[in-house]
């Protein structure tokens, strides 16, 4: 094998390489976006329940969250590598719009992240 053929051959497997991680990379944020979708879903069937606790639910698709938001508090659960980052935050006691996170639970299916979310808004709406 030549010198030329050997580089090329390795060009090759390393562009193969990288094709492969990101269609990995891809294939696990449409995975990430569709969970996200189906937690949304899920919360927006219980949409007056939403009202009468005064939470708006919000979804951003390019960040792979679905947030309940409440003029003194926030939860957010966040997709990401197959997991859940499920977090609430005081926006009462907040220096920044963002609030700090007080809670924070890491969990593996929609269906706990929804049991999650139900027990910090009951911690928030005692």
């Amino acid at each position: 094998m030549s010198l030329r053929q050997a580089f090329e051959a390795e060009h090759a497997r390393r562009e193969a390489e990288r094709r492969a991680r990101e269609d990995a990379e891809r294939q696990q944020q449409e995975a990430d976006l569709a969970r996200a979708q189906e937690l949304y879903d899920l919360l927006a069937a219980d949409q007056a329940f939403l009202g009468e606790k005064g939470v708006s639910l919000q979804m951003s698709a390019t960040r792979f969250t679905v947030m309940l938001d409440h003029p003194d508090y926030r939860i957010q659960a966040y997709f990401e590598g197959g997991g859940i980052e499920v977090r609430s935050a005081d926006k009462r006691s907040a220096s920044t719009p963002t609030a700090a996170p007080r809670k924070h639970q890491s969990v593996d299916t929609v269906a706990d992240a929804v049991l999650v979310i139900a027990q910090f808004l009951a911690d928030e709406t005692r």
